[in-house]
Formats: C-alpha cells, sequence, structure tokens
C-alpha cells in the first residue's frame, strides 16, 4: 500500500505540473500574438532603413562619411548578446550562449573580447567567465524604442571613442512559433554594400548625401539594435510556446503510465488480500 501511495502522490504532482505548463504555454501564446505583428510590420521599414544606408555609404569617395563607418584594425570586440530573463524555453537561451562563446574562442581568439548583455540569462552564464560591461535586463520590463535607443547610443559612443573596434549582436531570429534562428551581424562599422556607382543617380540630395548619411545612421541603428530585440522577444515567446506544448505532452503521457501502473499495482494488491482471506477461511475449515 506504501507503493500505492507514492504513485498516487507522483500522479498528483504530474497533474499540478500540466496545470502550469499548460497556462504558461496560454499565456506565451497570447504574447507571441502581439510580438509577433510588432516585429512583422517593423521589418520592412528597418530592411529598408539598412540598405538604402549602406547603399548611400558604398557611394561615398574616399574616406568622406561618418565616423560610424570607419574600418579599424579589430583588437577590442564587443559582443551584444540578447536572450531572456526567464528560462522554460528550450534551447532559445543556450543556443544564444553558445554562439557567443563559439566567437570569443575561435573567431576572435587572442584578442580582447567584451559583452554587454539584454537579458538575465546570458549575463548569469557569460559573467562567470567572461567580462560584461553592463546588464540591460531591465529593458524587457518596458521594452521600447526610446529605452532602447538609449543602449544604442552608449554603444555608438563606445565605437566613436576607439573603445571597440567592431560591436556585434547575437539574437535569436524569429521564424515561426516553432522555429527560431540564432543570428549573428554586425551593427558597427557600418559596412557598404558593394553596388554599382551608378545605382543612385536617379536621387537627389538636399541637403547633401554626407549631411543626409550622417543624420540617418543614428536612426538606422537605433532602429536596427530595436529591431534585434523585438525579434528575440517574439523567438522567446514562440520557444515557450512550444517548449510547454511537448512538456505538457509529456506529462500527459507519463500520468497515462503511471495510472496504469496504479491500477495494475492496485488490481494486484486486492487479489493477494482475496486470496489470503480464502487462505484464512479455508485454514479455518480444516
Amino acid at each position: 500500500m506504501a507503493n500505492l501511495k507514492e504513485i498516487r502522490n507522483r500522479i498528483t504532482s504530474i497533474g499540478s505540473t500540466m496545470q502550469i505548463t499548460s497556462a504558461m504555454k496560454m499565456v506565451s501564446a497570447a504574447k507571441l500574438k502581439k510580438a509577433q505583428d510588432a516585429i512583422t510590420a517593423m521589418r520592412p521599414y528597418s530592411n529598408k532603413l539598412t540598405e538604402l544606408l549602406q547603399s548611400l555609404s558604398a557611394t561615398l569617395e574616399g574616406d568622406v562619411g561618418s565616423v560610424y563607418a570607419q574600418q579599424r584594425e579589430i583588437n577590442k570586440v564587443l559582443l551584444v548578446v540578447i536572450t531572456s530573463n526567464r528560462g522554460l524555453c528550450g534551447g532559445f537561451n543556450s543556443s544564444v550562449i553558445k554562439k557567443s562563446i563559439d566567437l570569443i574562442q575561435n573567431s576572435y581568439k587572442g584578442k580582447q573580447v567584451d559583452i554587454l548583455a539584454i537579458g538575465k540569462k546570458g549575463n548569469d552564464s557569460l559573467s562567470k567567465e567572461y567580462k560584461v560591461i553592463a546588464n540591460n535586463s531591465k529593458l524587457f520590463d518596458n521594452l521600447t524604442f526610446e529605452n532602447t535607443a538609449t543602449i544604442a547610443s552608449h554603444l555608438m559612443k563606445l565605437f566613436a571613442d576607439e573603445t571597440y573596434d567592431s560591436i556585434e549582436i547575437i539574437y535569436n531570429n524569429f521564424k515561426n512559433a516553432a522555429t527560431q534562428i540564432t543570428t549573428h551581424e554586425p551593427f558597427l562599422p557600418i559596412v557598404p554594400t558593394k553596388s554599382d556607382a551608378n545605382v543612385n543617380l536617379d536621387y537627389i540630395f538636399e541637403p547633401s548625401k554626407i549631411e543626409i548619411i550622417e543624420g540617418l545612421i543614428p536612426k538606422s541603428l537605433k532602429t536596427q539594435l530595436y529591431k534585434s530585440v523585438r525579434d528575440s522577444f517574439a523567438a522567446e515567446h514562440g520557444a515557450r510556446m512550444t517548449a510547454m506544448h511537448k512538456a505538457t505532452d509529456n506529462a500527459t503521457e507519463l500520468r497515462d503510465d503511471l495510472l496504469l501502473t496504479y491500477n495494475k499495482a492496485r488490481q494486484a494488491a486486492i487479489t493477494n488480500e482475496i486470496l489470503e482471506i480464502v487462505g484464512g477461511a479455508e485454514a479455518l475449515n480444516n
């Protein structure tokens, strides 16, 4: 009977876990819809702005242009690692952390590599072995363009002051609810696209092209960072919804197996009791 009690307690515990995972799945599904709509609406604007900026930068002659387009020898690198503040989302955080460690140990081996974390999970994991200059996990408490722009302005200042020669972003790109693509993209310096010189001849620039680019660059960089954070935010809820769905299915399967085991054990216990009663009755008759 002690064994039956233990199985019954496990069934109750799994039932409680199922309620939690099912509730978390529904919450993430509701938040995912809003986050997905936000990033889907923003992507075309952000991509076109970046494309326009790169095309204009490619047509500038010589070293004329913004300080943010300076190509320097890469000795000091800053990685902006975007993760989540909470767990229970499968391999969402671990994939970004593994990519960051791979870049540090292989691509930038022998160079100074620091980390700016956006998300508690990335900060907690990477700060054990690497230098994290800032943790902006509170950004997700109020995810707005203005708050993200403050971080982007700080990154631009670090590059302009030559504190770092290269700044790169690592995050999960949202594809759909079940798929997140770990993405590594440059932030600074701006890399001009290789295009023909005649591509932009149809544009009339007022004021000059250089003034437009210098005004466009800060806005483009702030938008790029905001898009990356928004992408990661939507991917987080997609990953958590998928993980909680799988966890609920696994808990259901385990509960069914335990119910079968419980019923078999209960039937065996009842059978043994009947045999004992029959055996005792026969002994009294004899």
